[in-house]
């Protein structure tokens, strides 16, 4: 089986590659230098040469405050554009797509209970325009797919949540985190293993979750991130620490447990992430 990373270079393009490697499972990973998704030119020529039979859609633009201005051009072009090019191309070469998506394609207005898959879609930010757009053209082009919504994405390579954390907890005593936004994070390496599940295991193509089991504010995360660090941790409003992009009180998407994928506990994901960067 030929697989194909886009974004190879990104947070979660380089946690494929780490899980492929372990599994000793071979494949080709491109980021801009080698495949630019936006060029559909190149695009057509890297397929026509490569044929992958698998591709992992792991290339976005996901800076979401500057898509509300200076990045709202490059937003549009790669998220949108480039993965309509992306699954044309695995139309024609009749490979399988993998989508990452985003819980920022709902409105973000409930207070309880869970997204489920079809329910109806609102995106309030520009990133989550653009993904959603993402989604329609994988949906438009292609028959073999998965789309995967996450949220709150964190893992070993990139920038993410947890290590901004742990950098500001250096230099300062205590810190100030919004605790009106409720959620659920993600650790790569779960994701990582949750779409190559649903590759490997032939489950039914269509739109899927994936995030860790329970649900946190992004203080409580804070909290359990540096439960072990002399810094204190106090709880404020989003009215306190106004953003660019619009981001939801509440996020908490339904998870896709009828794939039999056995999703680990926010907290358990996040102390196993924790002693292996601690290792490093």
């Amino acid at each position: 089986m030929k697989i194909l990373i886009t974004g190879g270079n990104g947070q979660l393009g380089q946690e494929m590659q780490h899980l492929l490697d372990e599994r000793q499972i071979a494949y080709q990973a491109a980021d801009v230098k080698q495949l630019d998704i936006t060029n559909a030119e190149q695009v057509e020529q890297y397929f026509a040469a490569n044929r992958p039979e698998v591709v992992y859609h792991c290339a976005a633009y996901t800076a979401v405050d500057k898509a509300e201005g200076e990045g709202k051009k490059a937003d549009e072009l790669v998220n949108a554009v480039g993965t309509k090019i992306i699954a044309q191309a695995c139309a024609k070469y009749n490979a399988l797509l993998v989508y990452i998506s985003t819980d920022y394609v709902f409105d973000g207005t409930r207070t309880s209970g869970e997204y489920l898959p079809n329910d109806p879609k609102g995106p309030r930010n520009e990133y989550g325009r653009t993904k959603l757009l993402g989604e329609q053209a994988v949906q438009q082009y292609c028959d073999k797919y998965y789309i995967v919504r996450t949220a709150w994405v964190y893992g070993q390579w990139g920038h993410n949540f947890v290590y901004t954390m742990l950098n500001l907890a250096k230099t300062h005593d205590k810190l100030t985190v919004v605790s009106d936004q409720v959620g659920r994070p993600t650790w790569t390496r779960t994701l990582a293993e949750f779409i190559t599940y649903l590759v490997d295991n032939q489950v039914a193509y269509g739109v899927y979750q994936c995030s860790s089991d329970g649900t946190c504010s992004w203080y409580e995360f804070a909290c359990e991130i540096l439960k072990d660090q002399p810094v204190k941790v106090l709880p404020v409003s989003s009215d306190e620490y106004p953003t660019a992009a619009f981001r939801p009180h509440y996020s908490v998407m339904h998870l896709a447990k009828e794939t039999g994928f056995k999703f680990p506990m926010w907290k358990d994901a996040l102390h196993e992430f924790m002693s292996q960067i601690e290792d490093k």
